[in-house]
Formats: structure tokens, sequence, C-alpha cells
């Protein structure tokens, strides 16, 4: 963790001016005074270390109580009795493996439930910063498996796909230098980058503490046992198959993990030689141009930025799902030369326990820097109407809608007495004139039913 080299190319993510000090097992900033500590000696690099820790708990906690509601299900349905033995043996195999699972997440992410937690919610609407509400600790699990024990076919396409990408750009072959993964997940292609691309220093940067204790140990030699869960699985024996997770060797030198945020990335100006994008740009919630900006900053001139993966951008703004063509042009306006790229059609999650894999045609590009552009403001995830409280709430077009829906679906549910049919609800929302009977039975048909499968889904 307290690497010298690290410290060479780190700016503090809270303020962007002092590099931060080696302190008491962490980093401390001297300019905001701002103390950042280490996760099992990986350096917790957030803007608000401690909100972001707060939140990372919470969602331990709150998996934790998922999977202890997930095991009394389990065991409930189990004492019912009159199951299939086939039925029966599923269940008592999922039944213990999601015990054990429990219990090993609970074991593995014990350093992020031992920091006393000093600050709150608030402390990130402060700083504009705010972990994605839909980014939880299992969200990429399932690329753990492909990373670490059956994926070789595929880890070897998308590392080939890079090392194509780098060929094609001729100002510098396959020596990438210092390297950046931004999103690194549980790091198996920063991994093959350092072991495989001549690297002198690779820094795989990822939020997801789980993820990176995973590729924290994996990296440095020490396989881990942890369950498959096949979303699709191909036996009733495999709906549940315990894995080794283990890196073909011990990483060399120069590979380093950081826990941090992309869109406040914790490194000085221009200070790797190429920075690799995999499976990012189009999920980040900033836009494109503003990412593209990011990403200069951080590289040197002539430095390259290697994007990998596919484009699906997903927005509200129809102008901001950007395909191919946009994607180039956005790249060339922010400071790059023409990307030379690359589209190949690769196995993705593919998993031998599941019959649910897929081909996935990857879009790869390797763009030179050759130019500095300004650096866009600080990212601020939340509007000022929001942080301060002080300004006016804005009437949204959505917020109009939602207002609406929910003034009818609190009255339907006011309407729920026990002898009231789906007809005489109707027949009321028509007398108070919010919506002609015709038109309130489907609708209050659709609310109940989606209050039914929820009910369904939540035991």
């Amino acid at each position: 963790m307290s690497d010298s080299r690290l410290r060479e190319i780190l700016a503090c993510p809270r303020c962007d001016k002092a590099p931060p000090e080696i302190s008491n097992g962490g980093y401390r900033c001297n300019g905001c005074k701002t103390e950042f500590p280490s996760v099992a000696e990986i350096p917790w690099l957030f803007a608000e270390p401690d909100a972001s820790l707060g939140e990372w708990r919470n969602r331990l906690h709150f998996e934790l109580q998922r999977l202890a509601n997930e095991i009394q299900q389990l065991k409930s349905e189990l004492g019912a009795g009159g199951l299939l033995v086939q039925t029966e043996e599923r269940l008592e195999l999922e039944l213990q493996a999601t015990s054990e699972h429990r219990q090993t997440l609970q074991r593995m992410l014990a350093p992020i439930d031992v920091h006393p937690m000093q600050a709150t919610f608030e402390s990130h609407l402060a700083l504009r910063t705010r972990l994605p509400q839909d980014q939880g600790l299992n969200t990429y699990y399932a690329n753990v498996h492909r990373d670490w024990a059956w994926g070789d076919d595929e880890n070897a396409s998308s590392l080939n796909e890079l090392r194509e990408a780098l060929h094609a750009s001729d100002d510098g072959g396959e020596t990438v230098g210092k390297t950046l993964v931004l999103g690194s997940g549980a790091g198996r292609l920063a991994y093959d980058i350092h072991m495989g691309l001549a690297a002198t220093l690779t820094v795989a940067m990822d939020f997801n503490p789980l993820l990176m204790l995973i590729a924290d140990a994996v990296t440095r030699g020490k396989p881990l046992n942890l369950y498959e869960f096949p979303i699709a699985p191909r036996t009733s024996k495999e709906v549940a198959v315990l894995r080794e997770l283990a890196a073909p060797v011990a990483v060399r030198d120069g590979f380093l993990l950081v826990l941090g945020d992309v869109l406040r990335a914790p490194f000085r100006s221009a200070a790797f030689d190429t920075v690799v994008t995999p499976w990012l740009v189009d999920i980040v919630c900033e836009d494109l141009p503003v990412m593209a900006s990011r990403i200069n900053r951080l590289l040197r001139v002539g430095g390259r930025w290697i994007n990998f993966g596919s484009l699906a951008f997903e927005h509200a703004e129809h102008a901001r799902r950007y395909g191919p063509e946009e994607t180039i042009a956005i790249v060339q306006q922010c400071g790059f030369e023409a990307p030379h790229v690359r589209e190949e059609t690769i196995p993705y999650m593919c998993s031998p326990a599941s019959r649910h894999g897929r081909k996935e045609t990857v879009f790869t590009f390797a763009a030179t820097k050759n130019v500095d552009v300004s650096p866009p403001p600080r990212h601020r995830a939340l509007p000022d109407w929001i942080v301060t409280g002080k300004e006016a709430v804005p009437v949204t077009p959505s917020f109009r809608t939602q207002a609406l829906t929910t003034r009818i679906y609190s009255y339907i549910m006011s309407l729920i007495d026990g002898r009231r049919t789906i007809e005489d609800m109707a027949a009321i929302l028509e007398q108070q004139k919010l919506m002609p009977r015709a038109e309130a039975i489907p609708a209050i048909r659709s609310f109940l039913t989606r209050m039914y499968d929820d009910s369904q889904r939540q035991g």
C-alpha cells in the first residue's frame, strides 16, 4: 500500500491539490487535512472517505441480511416437506452454499466493518459525490469466476483485443509504460496487462471493496474458494459450484491496487502513459465528452487511451446514447488523434455450469493524446436544490407524472379493505373523477399485479 511509486502519481481526490502523505497506515492530505484510511492495505482514496466507507458498510449489512433471509426461506421450504427427492437435494445444496457464502463474505469484508463512521451522507452532498445506487457488492460477482476460475478463453480474447489495438497504433507497440485501469473489477484484465504488455507500473482502481479484496488476494498468489451461483444452472447439482479462484502465477512487482471513484480519480495530471477503460465509458453517469476530458488529464501528451467493451449507452436523453461514429468524434474533440478501432466478437460470461452465455461484439480503440484540454469541473452527482435545500425544487415532467401516479396509487392502497373488488375500486375512482372506470380497471389490475409479484419475490 505504501509503495513510493504510488505516492508519486497520487493527488488528493478531495482538494485536487496536495499529494497525500503516508500516514497511520493510510494517507493524509496536508492541504485539506483529510485522512484516507486503507482497507486490508489497499488505499481508500474517495473524496469523502468516511462517508463512502459508511455506505459500503451499509451495503455489506444489507447483503448479509438478504442472505440471512434467503437461508431462512430455504430452511422453511425444506421443512414444509412434500418435495421431490431431486428438489430436496437442490435446496439442501443451495442452503449449504448460501450459508457458507454468507460466512465467507462476512469474513472477507471485515476490513470495511471495523472503522468508526465519522461522517454521514451529508458529507457526500457537500462534495457532490455519491456512490451509484445501482451498484452493490454483488453487481459483478459473476465476473469474479470468469476472471479467476473458468474464463481462460474469454480472458485471452480480451487481452488479444488490447494487444491488436496497440499494434495498430504505430506509436509504441505493446509497451504501455505506467498504466491505469479504471473500473478494474476483480482485476484479471489489469493483471494480464501487467504480465503480458510490458507495463512498468500498473494501477488497478475500482470502487467495489469485495472485487478489490479478491483481486488483492488472488494476484498475490493466495487462492480463494468462493461459490459460483450460475444464472441458469445446467443441472440441479450446479445451482451452486464451489470454485477455486487463482492466478496463473503471483503478479510481478509494480502491480498496485487503489479503491476510489473514477469520476474523482485520485491521480496527478499526466501521471500515466496508458489509461485503460474496460466496459466503463457507457455505464458511468457522466456524459462521454466529460469523461474523455478526465481521461485526457490523466495522460501525458503522447500517452494512449485504450477503451474496451461494448457500446451500450443508456441515458434519458437520446442525444447521449452515442454510437461508434459519435464516440470516435468525441474522442478526437477531447485532445486525441483519430483512434485505431477494432470490432471483434468474443465469448462473454460463458460459465461451464450455466446455460446462460453469449457472444459479445466488443468495440476497442487505442487513441493517442496529442494535446491537453481544459479539465472539466469536479463531478457533481447531485444538483444544488438537493444539496443546499435552499433552491426551489423544479417541476420536471417526470416529477409531475410521478406525483400524479403516486396520488392515484396511494388512493388505491387506501381502498384495499379486504371487502372491495377491483371493480368496486374502479367505480370509486370514476366517482372521484380520477379516471374513467374502463381505464381504472386495467390500471388497478396492473398495479396490484406488480404489488403481488413483489410480495412473491420478497417471500
